[in-house]
């Protein structure tokens, strides 16, 4: 069993640092940074959904299998085709820009290496994907239900979130203002956490009070939903999309900031006046 997982460990990693590698190709290529989000998350799909699906010992996927690889591809199919029609729109990410502009004449290195520091950080959540499906029971229990469900939610949440943002900048009036429309008037990115709720599904499916000495790996399932909060809320999410808001929108923005929660869904303080 400790042969099977590590084996999909260095699978995984692989996978990953190679089609890391292409999105750095394609962004050096095109110039367009905002590629790197869409072959990620793309990636997360392939690799996650092929993780699943592994067979062991030569035996068909099972039930729980099937449904973890169904859900990481429903969600990877949503959130790159996202990116990838907004990506379209745009001659580069800000976010990523700045960076560049940060990095000077040693951006395509730096750039390089920080897309392979992504992948290498994208492991959690995918071997949290590889264990969630291997839990050692053939049959699918309420639990896989109540994960399933959960992940259908944060889905469909941010998908509410990205069409609420993409409704209210198609309004010619709404040009240098500050969404707070829907979702956005109780939180300030209510796509990422959504994106993040998203993630307690594959905990829920492999952890069982029931099971707690017979599947330990399941414990390992934890760092995905750790791992995505940690990286939306401190490192490529929140803060470098916040500084260029800040920038656009400056006292507007501040406003917002001041009166709404950053990141989990709360009552907004008070009317917001932009």
């Amino acid at each position: 069993m400790l042969v099977l997982y590590l084996e999909a460990l260095a699978a995984i990693a692989l996978s990953l640092s190679v089609l890391m590698a292409g999105a750095w190709l394609v962004q050096q290529r095109t110039g367009n940074s905002g590629w790197v989000d869409t072959i990620w998350t793309f990636s997360l799909g392939i690799v996650g959904s092929g993780s699943a699906l592994w067979p062991v010992a030569g035996s068909a996927p099972d039930a729980r299998q099937w449904l973890v690889a169904a859900l990481v591809a429903i969600w990877s199919l949503r959130l790159g085709l996202h990116i990838a029609m907004r990506t379209a729109g745009i001659s580069d990410d800000p976010r990523y820009a700045a960076f560049a502009k940060e990095w000077g004449v040693d951006s395509p290195r730096k750039m390089f290496i920080f897309l392979q520091n992504q992948g290498f950080g994208s492991i959690p959540l995918v071997f949290a994907i590889f264990v969630a499906a291997r839990f050692p029971q053939p049959l699918l229990r309420p639990q896989d239900c109540l994960g399933a469900l959960i992940l259908l939610a944060g889905i469909a949440g941010e998908a509410l979130a990205d069409a609420q943002l993409q409704r209210f900048r198609s309004h010619a009036a709404n040009q240098g203002r500050v969404c707070d429309a829907g979702l956005w008037r109780w939180s300030r990115h209510p796509n990422y956490f959504f994106q993040w709720f998203g993630w307690l599904a594959y905990p829920v499916i492999a952890i069982s009070p029931s099971y707690p000495l017979f599947y330990p790996w399941g414990w390992a399932t934890l760092l995905a939903p750790l791992f995505m909060y940690w990286i939306l809320v401190h490192v490529t999410g929140i803060p470098p999309l916040e500084a260029q808001m800040l920038r656009s929108r400056g006292e507007r923005y501040r406003d917002y900031q001041s009166r709404t929660s950053m990141f989990f869904p709360l009552p907004p303080h008070k009317d917001m006046v932009t």
